[in-house]
């Protein structure tokens, strides 16, 4: 299938096309580079032997969408959206502006052009504070505690609506966890803008020097060390599941939502000892208070996507690690 993927140069995306390569499709990317590197293009040449073309363009812009979307193209992976969850406080209207308004623009252009499916690029905030664990597709829609939050939460009732009144298309909504860890060539990985805001990254850059410490937010949580637990994902597993969710469209189209992460929880602690084991390195830390909003502990139930995609994150905690030095090394 010849696929667009939006957002097609950043962390999830990049490692997406990848795998998408890897599977015998054709990948279109577009990215407006403001969360992305073009340098990330002439990377995955060399990883999947593919030269590639990238379109620098904002989904927003309904003309470049729809002229894109009517070239050819079979099916569209949406990730392009800012993702900041301190600067959505900060710039709420920016926010719901790009992530809601470009999903919009992008979902009219599909649907004029034809494109039979599409897969969403959401995220597991849509359940807000989980009432019980594991976390399953079922659960409630919990209230977001920031406008990122709400964008995903908006876009997902859009997307669905969207597909009843187009029974046609068909549309997989993906909440992923907490993805990490970087394409084993260690040439792709997260690369984010000045001092990181995920754990990983910030975890990697103190590892190597860069940062003195990593602020542990929270040490009196309710779990086995008393610090926040997540479900840590490797990046590439995430990416195989776009790709396994593409897939199923053809066999089993319609409107799905599926859960992609490891199907078990890592406390901050976990995570920062692991990183130790894998670099080599002291990665020094400080216990301050909690942040509002964070949850004492979240993991997904990842049994649907095992059901119906034939999909299951293989790769644990050491090789995450493992692989995101790896790309700190290089890229650092």
């Amino acid at each position: 299938m010849r696929v667009l993927v939006t957002g097609g140069a950043g962390f999830i995306g990049s490692h997406t096309v990848a795998s998408l390569i890897g599977a015998g499709h054709e990948p279109v990317v577009v990215d407006n580079l403001c969360n992305a590197r073009r340098s990330v293009m002439a990377r995955l040449a060399e990883i999947t032997g593919t030269r590639l073309e990238l379109c620098e363009a904002d989904v927003r812009d309904a003309a470049t969408m729809r002229a894109i979307a009517r070239d050819g193209i079979d099916a569209c992976i949406h990730f392009a959206a800012l993702k900041a969850v301190g600067e959505s406080v900060a710039s709420p209207l920016a926010y719901y502006d790009n992530n809601v308004g470009g999903a919009i623009a992008l979902i009219e252009a599909l649907l004029e052009a034809g494109v039979g499916a599409f897969v969403f690029s959401s995220s597991a905030t849509v359940y807000g504070d989980p009432e019980t664990l594991p976390l399953t597709e079922e659960a409630a829609i919990g209230e977001a505690v920031n406008p990122y939050g709400w964008t995903k939460i908006m876009s997902e009732r859009i997307i669905l609506d969207a597909q009843r009144a187009n029974p046609e298309w068909s549309v997989s909504l993906l909440r992923y966890f907490n993805p990490v860890g970087a394409h084993t060539s260690g040439l792709i990985g997260e690369d984010p803008r000045g001092t990181p805001s995920n754990l990983m990254p910030f975890v990697a850059k103190v590892a190597d020097g860069e940062l003195p410490q990593v602020s542990v937010f929270g040490g009196d949580y309710p779990t086995e060390d008393g610090t926040g637990v997540r479900d840590y994902v490797h990046v590439v597993d995430i990416a195989e599941g776009h790709v396994a969710a593409l897939d199923a469209h053809a066999a089993d189209p319609g409107a799905h939502v599926y859960n992609l992460g490891a199907g078990r929880g890592h406390s901050v602690l976990e995570l920062i000892h692991a990183f130790e084991e894998a670099s080599g390195r002291p990665v020094p830390y400080e216990v301050v208070g909690r942040r509002p909003g964070d949850v004492a502990a979240t993991w997904a139930d990842v049994t649907k996507a095992e059901e119906r995609l034939g999909w299951r994150a293989g790769r644990g905690l050491a090789e995450m690690c493992a692989d995101a030095w790896r790309w700190q090394q290089r890229s650092g």
